[in-house]
């Protein structure tokens, strides 16, 4: 367990803006950064980052919260694990108690396989560097590919012993159940319950997710046995999904913001000995067709991608499907060809760093010039093969969604081509009308994934007219709860006026203990409760111990209250001299007002339940429920005169 003084010190230290910045691409707004909801599709961002408050808030989806909850919500962190990923990040020391046993076994399925993936990675590097045998082939093989110490480090590349269960056996004597061991792939298991290593004698390259956590793992074979595959990699798993993963964007997101866009490879090797060279922006399919899980991941950073090939045609044509998906995403694609026999890992050894830089710099093609040429140069003199280009030249570009970039491209390819640029729209405008009538067609209103199902302050379905006063009022304390005015009164009718100073939260506090109202919603009552303590205590608590409240349901209300889409023009007085009267400036105003509305819906309900008790209840008890109704209907009244309000029914 972490001791609480260590939890504030993480989550005050947590900087929102770094935290989220290393899985999203965020831009400045104003006092916010704005950017692409991570998570639910978006082409219009709508998710914001308050550096000042600490939170961020999707006005999409309605995801909301700090930084702990936003590690829980995007990595599926549990809260522990969000702290601890923050106290790494952050280098704040956790003391921590050494796991037994029983507490191992206690350990979710799904935590138990990153557990057992972090513990084969350090046996593999171990082995690497401390084992003779690792250390005379893996990392004599690695050194003989040119990486140097620093980067094999930086990977956390390592070597699985040329043994049948050397690892297997390590990892049961460290009490890790086979369970896990199997699930990962780590271990095979037979029908006999014969069990070996799925990665013998294997130079091996660790699979970082964006938060860098182990996933699953490369291995490279360092013999000549061709009944085996060169490399081979961890099946699927709970934690594995290739097709959601891209190798390197752990050690590469930082650098992709940077420079704005994302060179993609094919192999584990062409990524390392890039960053050998000092390309650093840089990630591998891992020898997979691009997915749109995988562009989806690239697009969080940038926009655009610079594909690198190792100049095999047949290869480059076979993936113009993926590079298609990449444009459906209205991102920007490069095109970068190697010389024949070079691959960006073989141009990398053999080239400078200043050498590979320029190259890449000045060999970067746009696709649908890249395309439109390469299927030109096939078609040659050929009508039928030609139509046959310029109708798929056309299907490319008519899935790019910017009006603007279909008309330059339609425009230049008008000139590659040879052919009129009214042809090609008019094939353009016939693509698109389908295109629309296909969607259309095919669009069937489905219920959102539970990821995207982004609870809202209070769920939709739940609410009541009482809900929305309560609301109200929460929003009020954690808005205002420390802010005063002045609060006029007299002890009588004819006596002298007097005025104190009154704090929000006293004056709440004060108004609803006086009547002995609470809330309904149990988590506006642990709100109200934490409030009404720190009224007791002269302690009023801040809008921060809420953003950093162990409940992510109270950070997400918190959150949600905290953050507006809108924000005032300074404008209105700089420029125009106008003063507009904000809800501060009346906060005596909007407190009483809604003290009074929540009492007046108190009531209504309170008098509606005597109503339907009245049907139920005995003669001589009638009235007496009669008289109780009166007086709170009287009651009533005088509220709603307070309140300037006509009661209809």
């Amino acid at each position: 367990m972490i001791p609480a003084e260590t939890i504030q010190l993480i989550l005050e230290t947590a900087r929102i803006e770094e935290v989220v910045g290393e899985f999203v691409s965020l831009k400045r707004r104003g006092a916010n950064l704005l950017g692409n909801c991570p998570f639910h599709n978006e082409k219009t961002p709508s998710f914001t980052v308050s550096p000042a408050k600490g939170i961020y808030k999707c006005f999409g989806c309605g995801a909301a919260g700090n930084s702990s909850k936003f590690l829980m919500e995007h990595e599926h962190f549990s809260y522990p694990e969000a702290l601890k990923y923050l106290a790494r990040k952050y280098q704040i020391p956790i003391e921590e108690q050494e796991q037994t046993v029983e507490q191992q076994k206690a350990t979710t399925e799904r935590e138990s396989l990153f557990l057992v993936s972090e513990f084969a990675k350090d046996f593999f590097v171990n082995t690497l560097w401390e084992n003779p045998k690792g250390k005379a082939i893996g990392h004599s093989y690695l050194r003989e590919r040119g990486l140097s110490d620093l980067l094999i480090k930086k990977f956390e590349l390592g070597y699985s012993p040329d043994e049948w269960t050397a690892f297997t056996d390590y990892a049961q004597t460290n009490s890790y159940p086979l369970r896990s061991l199997e699930k990962t792939g780590l271990t095979i298991v037979k029908e006999n319950n014969k069990l070996f290593d799925r990665f013998k004698g294997r130079v091996m390259f660790p699979i970082h997710n964006l938060s860098g956590r182990i996933v699953g793992f490369g291995g490279r074979i360092l013999t000549s046995d061709k009944s085996a595959a060169k490399y081979l990699n961890s099946p699927e798993s709970d934690i594995y999904n290739k097709s959601k993963v891209l190798y390197g964007i752990y050690f590469a997101r930082q650098e992709i913001l940077k420079q704005d866009n994302c060179f993609l490879v094919e192999g584990y090797t062409d990524v390392i000995s890039l960053h050998q060279s000092g390309i650093e922006n840089v990630v591998a399919s891992s020898g997979t067709s691009l997915t749109s899980e995988q562009i989806k991941l690239i697009k969080r950073f940038t926009s655009n991608i610079s594909i690198l090939y190792d100049g095999d045609t047949a290869g480059i044509k076979a993936s113009f499907r993926g590079i298609d998906m990449i444009l459906e995403q209205g991102m920007n694609v490069k095109i970068v060809l190697f010389p024949q026999g070079e691959d960006p890992d073989s141009f990398a050894r053999s080239h400078s760093a200043t050498e590979v830089a320029t190259f890449l710099a000045s060999q970067a093609d746009d696709f649908i010039r890249f395309k439109t040429r390469l299927l030109h140069e096939e078609a040659a003199s050929d009508p039928i093969k030609k139509g046959e280009l310029i109708k798929e030249i056309v299907q490319t570009i008519s899935i790019i969604p910017d009006e603007i970039m279909r008309t330059l491209y339609v425009q230049e390819c008008s000139v590659l081509l040879d052919i009129p640029e009214q042809a090609l729209v008019n094939d353009l405008n016939k693509r698109l009308r389908k295109n629309n009538q296909e969607t259309k067609l095919a669009f069937v209103p489905q219920q959102p994934s539970p990821s995207e199902q982004r609870p809202k302050q209070v769920k939709q379905e739940n609410k009541t007219p009482l809900s929305y006063q309560e609301e109200n009022l929460i929003r009020l304390l954690l808005l205002y709860g420390n802010k005063s005015f002045d609060y006029r009164f007299r002890e009588n009718e004819d006596g002298p006026e007097s005025i104190i100073e009154v704090n929000v939260a006293g004056f709440i506090v004060e108004q609803l203990e006086d009547d002995g109202l609470g809330f309904l919603n149990p988590l506006y009552d642990q709100i109200y409760q934490d409030y009404k303590r720190g009224v007791e205590e002269e302690n009023i608590p801040s809008e921060q111990s809420f953003i950093n409240h162990e409940n992510a349901e109270i950070v997400q209300i918190a959150a949600d209250v905290l953050s507006s889409p809108y924000s005032l023009s300074e404008n209105w007085m700089a420029k125009e001299r106008i003063h507009v009267v904000t809800e501060e400036e009346l906060l005596l105003q909007a407190v009483n007002t809604s003290v009074l509305s929540f009492k007046q819906r108190k009531l209504e309900q309170e008098i509606h339940e005597l109503q339907n008790e009245l049907k139920e209840a005995p003669d001589q008890e009638k009235e007496k429920i009669i008289m109780l109704i009166l007086k709170k209907q009287n009651i009533q009244k005088l509220i709603s005169e307070r309140l300037g309000r006509i009661i209809l029914k």
